[in-house]
């Protein structure tokens, strides 16, 4: 049995991706998500990765769910903080709902997940976290005042956890994506999405396999010198 990797929000989009990415190069995956039961059977059915429901935003619930991994499967390895929502709105019209909802999944989510594994991962000497963030944290984006300063706030987050985890063998990245061809993206009218491509200078969306190779790599051994970074996968629409 290898590491074992808990990817939250693992079973649908870039998560899924992320879990399938993982078990394929060896890892024991676990699989978090938040709501779509039918969804979370179905990738098990197909993919053999076993799913456990909790939100993210909730600290108990964080708690007892990785309690509950770590029962059925072993102390967590790697933890991937993909779960992410959005409430977008301009911010005239933005209300606290909308500011708290994305906040508490999209930031304190990656707080409460980190937090239960870290003691873990001290003691044991090892660690990989990485927590998917997005270009939208880097520059900004109309609309997602909320969206923008939580995945912001990832970033430094993670810079900051990186420089206490360093001597303890723990690394602690994050990946940034651009636009991402997942079933949201790809839902939009067919004029937006060429608006969008217009912008990226590669001339096309990014694949969620591009995105799941780059988070194994950072939690691959071969990773161990890399920590506190940032990889921005979008396709060279935004340095920086």
């Amino acid at each position: 049995m290898g590491r074992v990797a808990l990817v939250t929000g693992g079973s649908r989009g870039i998560g899924a991706s992320i879990s399938i990415a993982l078990k394929a190069a060896g890892y024991t995956v676990a699989a978090n998500y938040a709501g779509n039961d039918e969804a979370a059977a179905a990738f098990k059915a197909e993919h053999g990765i076993d799913v456990y429901k909790w939100s993210v935003a909730d600290y108990d619930a964080c708690k007892a769910g990785i309690a509950q991994v770590e029962a059925d499967k072993g102390p967590v390895d790697v933890l991937i903080n993909n779960a992410g929502i959005t409430r977008d709105a301009p911010f005239h019209k933005m209300t606290p709902d909308h500011w708290k909802a994305v906040i508490d999944t999209n930031l304190t989510g990656v707080f409460n997940m980190t937090h239960n594994v870290w003691t873990g991962m001290r003691d044991r000497k090892f660690g990989r976290i990485v927590t998917i963030s997005s270009i939208n944290g880097q520059k900004g984006q109309f609309a997602q005042a909320n969206y923008s300063a939580a995945k912001a706030g990832d970033i430094g987050f993670t810079r900051a956890l990186a420089q206490e985890g360093a001597r303890a063998g723990i690394t602690v990245n994050v990946v940034a994506p651009g636009y991402i061809a997942t079933d949201m993206v790809m839902a939009v009218p067919e004029k937006v999405r060429e608006s969008i491509i217009a912008q990226i200078p590669v001339g096309r969306l990014g694949e969620p396999e591009e995105i799941a190779r780059c988070v194994a790599f950072l939690s691959s051994d071969d990773a161990g010198f890399i920590t506190g970074s940032v990889i921005s996968a979008n396709g060279g629409q935004f340095f920086a």
